[in-house]
């Protein structure tokens, strides 16, 4: 049976005093109130982002009185979304942030989350990336994270995005359905839109961003914050990651229990896709992974797509902020 809302709660707490998930006790006792009672977060279609969704009961418990969730896509509108201060804080695909800070919106990277998500699933015409030319490529819309990731890998094996691939829009249940009819050639799944294609035999997997170098040696998604909104709360934004961070240890080693949230939430319908994402998705692994390597590196990779211009190094400091990071990873060692 499902577990109630009240019982995951008892769960996190019971898990977090005890160091069961292997967190050590913070100093949040220490800390002073948190400068704002409200905090607006970002919903997308994807569940891949589910410690967001699964914070939200430790966010009530460590002060946030008010905390909503803002409808959007993935990518370049969630960006958008914390850019103009709808949304004060979401964990987002890393690639999109950087053409939003390339651009001067007021974005920061605070810190990573797990490892990749994505797979590029295709019918038996497309055996490797480079088979991908004059290919028909479906994704939700220009600029999303499918269609930011899979053009930075196209550029890395010698295609070019613009021309090569021959790119169509559809919403999520019409690509999988004209993939498995072989209307298009190709697309790129995110949670739980991969486990659905596995269940139902649909395609094979090309590339699996989790399992596949070099994908799978960088962070996938990441915290990001709405610049002033970091400089106005330090004190919030400490505890919004440090949020964040715990439930990605949460999804990690309680994945029955995250996936139930997810639910019961109603960020998903299908309990078993969400299990499977919370198994599939590399969760906490954030403290091994450097994220100022993982923007280095998709800063490079959409160079080569032609959609970023800035030097890594240029975008590391117009764009992120690891200073929080590096206090939490002190306080919650695993």
């Amino acid at each position: 049976m499902m577990q109630t809302r009240r019982e995951f709660v008892t769960a996190l707490t019971a898990a977090g005093a005890s160091g069961a998930l292997g967190l050590a006790m913070h100093s949040e006792a220490v800390d002073a109130p948190p400068e704002v009672k409200k905090i607006r977060l970002v919903r997308i279609p994807g569940i891949c982002i589910a410690p967001q969704y699964v914070a939200e009961d430790l966010l009530r418990t460590d002060g946030f009185t008010d905390v909503s969730y803002i409808e959007t896509t993935a990518g370049m509108e969630a960006s958008k979304a914390i850019a103009v201060g709808d949304a004060d804080f979401t964990i987002i695909f890393s690639a999109p942030v950087l053409l939003s800070i390339e651009a001067g919106a007021p974005v920061l990277l605070l810190g990573g989350v797990h490892v990749g998500c994505f797979e590029l699933v295709a019918t038996e015409r497309v055996r490797s990336l480079p088979d991908l030319r004059g290919k028909k490529v479906a994704v939700q819309t220009l600029q999303s994270s499918q269609h930011i990731f899979l053009s930075s890998m196209a550029a890395h094996v010698g295609l070019n995005p613009s021309k090569d691939i021959n790119w169509v829009t559809y919403a999520s249940p019409e690509a999988i359905q004209r993939l498995a009819e072989g209307s298009i050639d190709a697309l790129l799944a995110f949670p739980p839109e991969a486990q659905e294609l596995r269940a139902r035999k649909i395609g094979h997997v090309v590339v699996n961003s989790g399992t596949d170098r070099p994908w799978s040696q960088y962070l996938c998604c990441m915290l990001a914050g709405n610049r002033e909104f970091v400089r106005k709360n330090p004190i919030a934004t400490k505890r919004v990651l440090r949020a964040i961070l715990k439930a990605t240890d949460v999804c990690a080693l309680m994945p029955e229990q995250a996936a139930r949230a997810v639910i019961e939430k109603g960020y998903a319908t299908n309990y078993e896709y969400a299990l499977q994402t919370m198994r599939d998705v590399t969760y906490g692994k954030w403290r091994q992974y450097d994220p100022e390597d993982t923007v280095r590196f998709y800063a490079l990779r959409l160079h080569e797509a032609g959609m970023v211009k800035s030097s890594p190094q240029k975008l590391i400091a117009q764009g992120t902020d690891w200073r929080v990071l590096n206090e939490l990873k002190k306080e919650l060692k695993g």
